[in-house]
């Protein structure tokens, strides 16, 4: 399996072009390698990978197709690195948890075929819950998510996450996404 943390542009059958990006591959942030095998199974495909092909594989659906010649590489290189750019943006905006998934360009709360809409608070609150490993305090989640530095006493924190917990369990049946626990809240994912 092609396993790689760094964006990786595999050449599918391709070895002339292979080698031509091989010549000028210093000026590209990403690592190529060449397969040659007949087909390739998207279960081998890592997320960070790009694969261009002169075949279509319709299962694949990071990959860039080239039918016509000859290639303008400079054109190509372009078409290549916004590609890279698109699945970054598309990867970094789409976040599980547990077996939700957040869309934050939407704020489409995902799971299984169901879809809830959020509004950025709610986003906000559920994105800093997941990102802390422990319970969050309420003055925590004023800081954060409202940018309220006062410590006045106000409820706003705890009326938000009843709506959202409300919210969650009519559409999901999920009372328990969000728990209290001493003053404070976190996900229970």
């Amino acid at each position: 399996m092609l396993m790689l943390d760094q964006q990786t542009l595999i050449i599918h059958k391709f070895d002339v072009l292979f080698n031509i990006l091989m010549e000028i591959k210093s000026y590209f942030n990403f690592e190529l390698k060449l397969v040659n095998a007949n087909k390739i199974d998207e279960k081998q495909i890592d997320k960070n990978c790009l694969i261009i092909s002169s075949e279509k594989n319709f299962k694949l659906t990071n990959q860039i197709r080239i039918k016509e010649y000859p290639i303008d590489i400079i054109k190509l290189v372009e078409i290549i690195n916004i590609n890279f750019l698109k699945h970054k943006f598309n990867q970094q905006n789409n976040i599980r948890i547990g077996r939700y998934i957040i869309n934050l360009n939407s704020r489409v709360m995902n799971k299984d075929s169901m879809k809830l809409s959020l509004t950025e608070k709610e986003a906000k609150i559920i994105i800093f819950l997941n990102k802390s490993k422990k319970p969050v305090l309420i003055s925590d989640l004023q800081k954060e998510v409202w940018d309220h530095k006062s410590k006045l006493e106000t409820h706003t924190v705890e009326t938000h996450i009843y709506r959202l917990r409300k919210k969650i369990e009519k559409k999901f049946k999920d009372k328990l996404f969000i728990v209290s626990i001493k003053s404070g809240y976190k996900l229970n994912v």
